[in-house]
């Protein structure tokens, strides 16, 4: 059965920083477009990030581009989203994705991710 699950998530201060995980088990997802999607509360799920099979091609919901970095280790299955200077506006539930049919190219197109985690909460306190 394949899995993915984030964690890191909780309460931080406006300004603050967070490192969202997302470990995949099951299946290996070393040559899978990986992404981050968010959903805020009254909002529909939006794209936040995304990282080819290699590393070399990143994608970033202009919201966030200079405050988050996704990156990614092959060998752990695992990607990870590094949030710094957060706002309240950030506050929502992160899903961790997995698009198996994109792998050379940082697709930001939600109907492209075939897997989904459970999500983690972020709420960030003005």
């Amino acid at each position: 059965q394949v899995q993915l699950v984030e964690s890191g998530g909780g309460l931080v201060q406006a300004g603050g920083s967070l490192r969202l995980s997302c470990a995949a088990s099951g299946r290996t997802f070393s040559s899978s477009t990986m992404g981050w999607f968010r959903q805020a509360p009254g909002k529909p799920r939006e794209f936040v990030a995304s990282i080819n099979w290699g590393g070399s091609s990143t994608s970033y919901a202009d919201s966030v581009k200079g405050r988050f970095t996704i990156s990614r280790d092959n060998a752990k299955n695992t990607w990870y989203l590094q949030m710094s200077n957060l706002k309240p506006e950030d506050t929502a539930v992160y899903y961790c994705a997995a698009a198996t049919t994109v792998s050379g190219w940082a697709t930001t197109r939600m109907n492209a991710y075939t897997y989904w985690g459970q999500g983690t909460q972020v709420t960030v306190s003005s």
